[in-house]
């Protein structure tokens, strides 16, 4: 089989990796298409690559190691909320291949527990945790001693907490998930309050990025009534509007794309369910990052009460 053909068929590997560490999709692809050259590179230099998924995931993993180093100083500086870049698939479409290795595994609250990771730690704890190499493959991956990468693992896992883990959503989960998302979404639509109480956690908890550039939450609205009631009054303006509501998969989880009357994405919303409940809601607005799933609105669209 050619070169090219073996390391294409590592990109949904590649990609998810990147992907992990940068929060960003179009950091992930750049990330890979820089080891991919780099591999070309090697090749017509010479250089023997004997293992060619070894070469690439250590290429992105530490590139991504590397740009985080000066992307953690933007983020600093970030206004508002940061969520990452969202990954979606609409209902009922299987996506594209690198969305394979993200389903499930890297949800936006995963990858914001990551932010409070150093670049290192952020590596050896996703490589661990969400791809399952062992500590001799993550050592070499990060350019560390198979006992530093344990102690930087525990110490992350201790920071992060149990909450830190990635469960796999079974099948039946999914559906699951699915048809309560098709609830809430309906209820938003028909300004049911009495619905959405009855879908939404006590504790339920509204987190809205928009970058500065789109108004966004000052302070996350949170409780059942505050956030019914924002909902209800989001999904009037949405029909005023004209603003369409699709079901989608949103970094593993059901939620949905916003689309303006010229087909251009307004937001992307994420669902985290608990106990048959919604429990959180992710919204991002921020047309930074909404331009890889098209061209973006500038309806300016605000998610508070009108």
């Amino acid at each position: 089989m050619p070169d090219e053909t073996v390391a294409a068929g590592y990109r949904p590997l590649l990609f998810s990796i990147a992907y992990g560490m940068t929060g960003s999709v179009g950091d992930a692809e750049d990330i890979v298409q820089d080891a991919m050259l780099g591999l070309v590179k090697a090749r017509r230099s010479g250089t023997a690559v004997d293992n060619v998924k070894a070469y690439l995931t250590t290429a992105v993993t530490r590139l991504g190691i590397n740009h985080l180093g000066s992307a953690r100083v933007r983020r600093e500086t970030y206004v508002g909320a940061w969520l990452p870049e969202p990954v979606v698939v609409p209902a009922g479409e299987p996506g594209p291949a690198e969305h394979a290795e993200l389903a499930d595994s890297l949800s936006m609250a995963f990858l914001v527990m990551l932010e409070s990771l150093s670049p290192v730690e952020r590596a050896v704890f996703m490589l661990r945790e969400v791809f399952g190499y062992g500590y001799p493959e993550v050592a070499a991956l990060v350019g560390r001693s198979e006992a530093n990468c344990r102690q930087i693992f525990a110490r992350s896992r201790q920071r992060i907490g149990t909450a830190g883990s990635t469960p796999r959503t079974l099948p039946a989960r999914q559906t699951e998930a699915a048809e309560l998302a098709d609830r809430f979404f309906a209820a938003a639509s028909g300004g049911d309050i009495e619905a959405l109480l009855g879908l939404l956690a006590p504790d339920v908890v509204v987190i809205g990025d928009g970058g500065g550039k789109v108004q966004a939450f000052a302070t996350p609205p949170t409780g059942r009534l505050q956030v019914a009631r924002l909902f209800a009054g989001l999904f009037r303006r949405f029909e005023k509007i004209g603003v369409t509501v699709r079901p989608a998969w949103v970094n593993g989880r059901p939620g949905a794309l916003f689309h303006d009357p010229e087909e251009r994405v307004v937001a992307v919303m994420s669902l985290d369910l608990t106990d048959g409940a919604v429990h959180t809601v992710r919204s991002v607005v921020n047309p930074d990052k909404l331009g890889h799933l098209g061209p973006v609105s500038d309806i300016g669209l605000k998610p508070q009460d009108p």
